[in-house]
């Protein structure tokens, strides 16, 4: 199993208050992350600032562009990879954004994973989008399409419903062989998408269960369409962590912070139909009981718990917690001496 940090590109006033991280410290959270032994630093996008954050703050959060972040990141470390959770795909051409995977893919040396998606509110396309002309299900199609081209062809051109490019000669091309890209998010379309074109899915706040279910969806249309999916098929869900004594215990704290507002936001969209049972779709409850769900996600086929939340309020109490969580969480994982109470072993789940 890898585990992959959530880092605050743009989360002020959605999953921590604001303020919450100045740049200096949105980089510290990164280079702790590498330091404490996380895999990877996944960073989310957005444009603007979403309505009920408007009526909630008086003054406007922070968002960061994720690949400038990254950029800077990437010559902070050596080892972490630098991820996207996701890249909104309408926000970008993709001509342009293939020159920025590409170029951060170059500088990292070989670090970087694409995670795509429609993005969770709609507001924000509108802004660039205005009179609702783009459908964003048929838009992402096409920019996963003809990224593809651009990724890997010398010459690529593309006519489609909403993205048209000639004779582009996109240069250079990512270090890595086979650049990673993960289709975000929950729906019927995002699972599709990650069965033509993906290298894995990046669902959000899933039960064991409910993953198990949407990787064999992605499987049964990639077999459909005639397509293999990659034998290292990245399966990487964001989830949230709250640790405490019991799961009451860590549910509680769990409530009293701004990720548990931000997840109620998004039963509309992202997580339609999962407005209870955070606790069985996150990582809550006491050290044993969230190594428990770790091996639970193994099972059911997770290879990566990606852009990890931690239910904190402020930078340093989130570094506190990072620091339990690789001590108590990761370092037992990965050494296969998680407590005796969990119901399998680390060798038999991992």
């Amino acid at each position: 199993m890898k585990f992959g940090l959530g880092v605050p590109t743009g989360t002020e006033g959605l999953m921590y208050p604001v303020p919450y991280a100045d740049p200096e410290q949105a980089v510290r959270l990164a280079v702790e992350a590498e330091r404490l032994g996380f895999d990877s630093v996944w960073g989310n996008d957005h444009v603007t600032t979403q309505q009920y954050v408007r009526a909630e703050f008086d003054a406007p959060p922070r968002f960061y562009d994720p690949y400038l972040y990254l950029s800077y990141v990437a010559a902070c470390t050596s080892r972490l990879r630098l991820a996207t959770a996701i890249t909104v795909m309408a926000f970008r051409h993709p001509v342009v954004a293939a020159k920025q995977a590409a170029t951060l893919d170059q500088l990292s040396g070989g670090r970087f994973i694409l995670g795509v998606g429609i993005g969770a509110y709609r507001e924000e396309t509108d802004a660039m989008w205005p009179g609702n002309t783009l459908h964003r299900g048929r838009q992402a199609e096409e920019f996963l399409a003809s990224l593809e081209t651009l990724l890997r062809d010398r010459r690529s051109s593309f006519h489609g419903e909403f993205l048209q490019f000639e004779d582009v000669e996109s240069f250079p091309k990512p270090a890595q062989a086979t650049l990673p890209i993960l289709s975000g998010g929950n729906a019927v379309g995002s699972k599709q998408r990650a069965a033509r074109y993906g290298t894995g899915w990046l669902p959000a706040v899933l039960s064991p269960a409910e993953v198990a279910a949407g990787l064999a969806d992605i499987r049964r249309e990639a077999e459909a369409i005639g397509r293999v999916l990659p034998a290292d098929f990245d399966v990487a869900p964001q989830l949230s962590v709250a640790m405490g004594t019991s799961e009451a215990d860590a549910m509680a704290r769990f409530e009293r912070t701004q990720l548990h507002q931000h997840m109620r936001s998004l039963s509309k969209s992202t997580l339609k139909g999962q407005q209870d049972g955070f606790a069985a779709r996150n990582l809550v409850g006491s050290t044993a009981q969230i190594q428990d769900q770790v091996h639970a996600y193994a099972e059911a086929g997770v290879t990566t718990l990606s852009a990890l939340l931690f239910a904190c309020t402020t930078v340093d109490e989130t570094l506190d917690q990072m620091a339990r969580f690789a001590e108590e969480v990761i370092a037992p994982v990965n050494a296969g001496t998680t407590s005796t109470t969990s119901t399998t072993t680390a060798g038999d789940a991992l």
